[in-house]
């Protein structure tokens, strides 16, 4: 009786959510985030709980500006060191923590790491003529990125670092001269970027307690990463295949393999620039021939898929998602750049949210607590309001309790 007692009452559930679905259309959401005046911007990095976006966008002079961007406040402009322009690559779980570039006084580029009690601290070099930062660990402490010479060097080099507590460590390559790195572990322990072989060629690479492993290709000729998961396991970027077409991959340590993710009906090229925490979802952007983008989200259930179809209902007519450049840990924030129709910017940064299934303390299992959660938000609304808003609609209401009841007990 029990057993077909809960089977009736999630059949209801069920029937109660789909017809709520059906008139809310999932009800997930879409922010473009605008620019600092100018006519241009870019997100390239998101905070755990999508409160926080990070980027770049032109001021009214249309200098380019590292921004930090929050509900609240909205796009704020995180200045340079001394120079005119900046970029922010990456942030930090709590979203306190910014890294990128900035131009000095000389206008030479210099890796930053920002926060938001101190501003912006200059993080040096290796020796060479600049620096930059693209990548930051969970807690804000290890900051990756490269250090390198100016063209008119004889030999100008290529660095890949690692920086901690004012210490800025270079990684070495894979023989060659060159390395750069792009992505770090939640811990800061794994390092992922490109380095050169013996040969000259570039081959994506994982570094982990010194050492640095290359990763291989898709049959061509080079590669490169630029994700990795939060326990460095897997690894995503771009790599050439046999026929010489560049390719998104996802590489994972327990089958040392680099899987091709294929690419978009009708298009030429693929990248991958994020991954999701535990390695399963993956985002990055297509091109055909006409140099024309899409961005894609790829899952090991389902594949790549086109995020322009999937949130068309989303997208005023005209508007087009073109690239995403990376992903929360839990996958459901979504960041990139792409054309508002609504402004007419070709290139502005969004910040998409992706409803999820009930799960709201991410403990894998759909129980009381998530219930309880949402319950006690029940009524709250805005913008931040985290995972209790399970459908990002910007309120708890009816249609993020029935949700998490038709999930009830998944994953316990």
């Amino acid at each position: 009786m029990k057993h077909w007692a809960q089977n009736g009452f999630k059949a209801l559930t069920s029937a109660w959510v789909l017809a709520l679905l059906a008139t809310a259309g999932w009800s997930q959401s879409i922010t473009w985030l605008g620019t600092l005046g100018g006519g241009e911007s870019y997100a390239y990095g998101v905070s755990a709980d999508g409160s926080v976006v990070v980027g770049v966008a032109q001021n009214a002079d249309g200098q380019p500006r590292a921004f930090r961007w929050t509900a609240s406040r909205g796009m704020q402009d995180l200045g340079t060191l001394g120079g005119d322009n900046s970029v922010a690559w990456g942030v930090s779980a709590d979203g306190a923590v910014v890294v990128g570039w900035a131009e000095n006084a000389a206008g030479l580029m210099r890796a930053f790491r920002w926060t938001v009690d101190g501003g912006m601290q200059d993080l040096g070099t290796l020796g060479g003529d600049y620096s930059v930062a693209c990548g930051v660990s969970a807690d804000g402490s290890v900051v990756v990125g490269v250090d390198g010479d100016l063209p008119n060097r004889r030999q100008p080099m290529l660095r890949a670092f690692r920086w901690q507590n004012g210490v800025m460590q270079g990684l070495g390559t894979l023989g060659g001269g060159k390395s750069e790195a792009y992505g770090v572990s939640a811990d800061g322990s794994v390092v992922v970027g490109w380095a050169e072989n013996a040969a000259g060629q570039r081959r994506a690479f994982r570094w982990q307690n010194g050492v640095m492993q290359g990763l291989g290709t898709l049959g061509g000729g080079k590669s490169e990463a630029y994700g990795v998961s939060a326990d460095g396991s897997v690894v995503v970027g771009v790599a050439q295949n046999a026929a010489g077409q560049d390719r998104a991959f996802r590489w994972t340590e327990d089958d040392n393999i680099m899987q091709p993710l294929g690419t978009l009906p009708g298009y030429d090229f693929s990248v991958a620039y994020g991954v999701s925490a535990n390695g399963d979802v993956v985002v990055g952007w297509a091109e055909n021939a006409a140099r024309q983008g899409r961005a894609f989200r790829w899952t090991v259930g389902g594949g790549m898929e086109d995020l322009n179809t999937t949130y068309a209902s989303l997208l005023t007519n005209g508007s087009e998602l073109w690239a995403a450049s990376a992903i929360s840990p839990d996958g459901r924030y979504i960041v990139g750049y792409g054309y508002n129709a609504a402004t007419g910017r070709y290139m502005e940064a969004f910040l998409l949210c992706t409803a999820h299934n009930g799960d709201v303390d991410r403990n894998g299992c759909v129980d009381d607590a998530d219930l309880l959660a949402v319950l006690f938000a029940f009524g709250n609304t805005g913008s931040n309001l985290g995972r209790v808003d399970v459908n990002c609609d910007g309120i708890v209401d009816d249609a993020d309790l029935l949700i998490v009841l038709f999930h009830f007990r998944n994953g316990c």
